[in-house]
C-alpha cells in the first residue's frame, strides 16, 4: 500500500500527531483527492477539547482521527462509477455529508438529513458515527476520498489556499439565500468583522444590496470592512448603544430587510436579542453563528411583526459551485484574504494560533 502522511487526534484536549498511514482507495462513487491546502476554522480548538462537554449528543469521529473541513486540492484517481469528475480536476471538497437516500437527500437537500455529518469535523446525528465510519478522511493529510456529490469544481484564479475559506464564504452565502438578498435592500450584519460576518458583507454588495449595517467591537477591524465599501457600508461598535436602534435610525424607523446573526458561540444573548429589533416588519434574521445561552424568543413580537427566525448551518455543493463560478468571473474577489500557511508538522500551532487573527480578514491553512 501507499503511505501518506496524516495529522491525527489521539485524544481529546492532547495535540495531534503526524502519523504515516495507508493511502485510502476510492469506492466507486468516490474520488481521491490529492489535499493541497486545508481551512482551519476558528472554532477547531474548541472542537477538539471542549466539544464533548458543549454538545455530548452532537459525536466526534472515533480517536485516533483525521479532522480538517475544508480541503481543496487536485483530483488523483476516481472510482469506477464516478462519470464527471477526471484526475486533474482542481476542486474544493464540500465536507457535508449524508445518507443519500432519505427523502430530504433524494430532493437535494442534503443538510436537512438526520445523518448530517461535517467530514473532518463534527456531526449533528447520534449516528453520524457511521458517516465517519464511510469517509474518515479530513483534510489534514496528504489524501483524503470524497463523494463525487461532494465536489466543486474551482477556477484557475482561485489559490487552493482560498479555496479553503469556501467553507465559510458557503455558509455566509446560504444564509443570505435563506435572507432571499436582492438589489435595493438593507442588510444588517451582526458580528461583522468576523470570518462570517465580512464574507456576508461582500457576498451581500456583489448581490446588489443598497447597504450593509455592520455591529462589531474591534473599531480597527470595523474600519476595514467599512472600506471594503465607504459608500454602501456603516458600521457600529457594539457596547455604544442599541444595535437595533442604530438600524432603524438609518432607515427611517423601518429597520433592516434581514438581519445575518454571525456572532460567536460565546456571544451574549442579549447582543442578538438587540439586532433582531433591527428587523423591519415582514423581515428575516437568519442565525449562522450562535450565542452563549438560550435565546428567549417573544413570539408575539415573531407574529405580530410577521418576522421569520432562520437557523442556516450550511450550504449546497451547487451553491459552493455558485461562489467558485462568481470568483471565475470576477463577481467576487477573494484578494482581501491574508493567507497565513503552516505545515502539517504544525499543525497544532496553526489551530492555537487563531486566537490572535485578523478577524475574517485572516486565512490560517495547513498545506499537506
Amino acid at each position: 500500500m501507499a503511505k501518506m502522511l496524516a495529522a491525527r487526534l489521539h485524544a481529546l484536549g492532547e495535540p495531534m500527531s503526524v502519523d504515516t498511514i495507508d493511502v485510502p482507495v476510492p469506492r466507486p462513487t468516490d474520488v481521491l483527492v490529492r489535499v493541497k491546502a486545508c481551512g482551519i476554522v476558528p472554532n477547531m480548538a474548541n472542537v477538539i477539547n471542549n466539544w464533548p462537554t458543549w454538545f455530548p449528543h452532537q459525536p466526534l469521529p472515533a480517536l485516533p482521527a483525521v479532522f480538517g473541513l475544508d480541503a481543496a486540492g487536485v483530483v488523483e484517481a476516481v472510482g469506477e462509477a464516478v462519470l464527471n469528475t477526471k484526475p486533474g480536476d482542481r476542486v474544493y471538497v464540500n465536507p457535508l455529508r449524508s445518507c443519500g437516500s432519505c427523502q430530504a437527500c433524494r430532493a437535494g437537500q442534503r443538510s436537512l438529513c438526520r445523518y448530517f455529518t461535517l467530514n473532518g469535523y463534527f456531526s449533528t446525528s447520534r449516528d453520524g458515527q457511521r458517516i465517519f465510519d464511510l469517509y474518515p478522511y479530513g483534510g489534514f493529510a496528504q489524501y483524503m476520498t470524497a463523494p463525487q456529490y461532494s465536489l466543486v469544481n474551482i477556477p484557475d484564479n482561485m489559490t487552493f489556499e482560498q479555496a479553503g475559506k469556501l467553507g465559510y464564504i458557503g455558509t455566509s452565502y446560504g444564509a443570505l439565500k435563506h435572507a432571499a438578498a436582492g438589489p435595493g435592500q438593507v442588510a444588517l450584519v451582526d458580528g461583522v468583522t468576523g470570518t462570517l460576518g465580512v464574507a456576508a458583507t461582500l457576498l451581500a454588495l456583489a448581490s446588489g444590496v443598497s447597504r450593509v449595517l455592520g455591529t462589531g467591537r474591534n473599531e480597527t477591524l470595523l474600519k476595514r470592512v467599512k472600506d471594503l465599501d465607504p459608500d454602501r457600508v456603516e458600521v457600529f461598535r457594539l457596547g455604544d448603544g442599541s444595535t437595533g436602534e442604530w438600524a432603524k435610525s438609518l432607515t427611517g424607523g423601518e429597520g433592516a430587510d434581514f438581519v445575518i446573526s454571525a456572532l460567536g458561540a460565546r456571544a451574549p444573548v442579549e447582543t442578538m436579542l438587540d439586532s433582531m429589533q433591527g428587523v423591519r416588519r415582514g423581515g428575516k434574521v437568519v442565525n449562522v453563528g450562535g450565542v452563549a445561552d438560550r435565546l428567549p424568543v417573544d413570539v408575539k413580537w415573531l407574529m405580530d411583526e410577521q418576522v421569520q427566525l432562520i437557523g442556516s448551518n450550511w450550504f449546497t455543493t451547487a451553491q459552493g459551485q455558485e461562489l467558485a463560478d462568481m470568483v471565475r468571473t470576477g463577481a467576487l474577489d477573494l484578494s482581501y484574504l491574508e493567507c497565513k500557511p503552516f505545515p502539517l508538522a504544525k499543525v497544532n500551532e496553526a489551530i492555537s494560533g487563531l486566537e490572535n487573527r485578523d478577524g475574517g480578514f485572516s486565512n490560517y491553512v495547513v498545506i499537506p
